[in-house]
């Protein structure tokens, strides 16, 4: 089985500003204010960003592969999250979503049906995807 390893760098200092760093690629995280002077988004956002990324991509994948006539895809996702406990308030719940909704547009020649069946193998195939519904495992290496 091929495997490739994917990393990524972030540093905080300060601030809520978080300094991140992906090959070439340099960017930030922060919160809204009080916390942070909301200057990026926040790693919830990101999370839920990169998604809908991974979806999209996966789909144009998808159908390059099977040659759909695809024209676009739109996927906007919500997430609902217990601000509470990640917060430290209460140790009932859980830190992460407790719902992940993905309304998903496919702008393609496919009746509904096929636009569904589409979308599953979409989610199937997502890596991210897997890794919420599948819970990879973490492990935090302290330094």
């Amino acid at each position: 089985m091929p495997s490739k390893k994917v990393e990524a760098n972030a540093r905080i200092g300060d601030s809520y500003l978080i300094d991140l760093k992906s090959r070439q690629f340099e960017f930030q995280i922060d919160q809204p204010a009080p916390a942070g002077v909301d200057s990026a988004p926040t790693p919830l956002e990101y999370f839920l960003a990169a998604l809908g990324g991974c979806m999209c991509t996966i789909g144009k994948t998808i159908a390059q592969q099977k040659k759909i006539d695809l024209k676009s895809i739109d996927v906007k996702i919500e997430g609902d999250i217990d601000t509470d406990y990640l917060l430290g308030r209460t140790k009932e719940g859980r830190a992460g979503f407790t719902e992940i909704k993905m309304f998903v547009t496919i702008d393609a020649d496919m009746s509904q049906s096929e636009k569904e069946v589409f979308a599953a193998e979409i989610e199937s195939r997502c890596p991210l995807a897997d890794n919420v519904t599948r819970q990879s495992c973490i492990n935090v290496i302290v330094k």
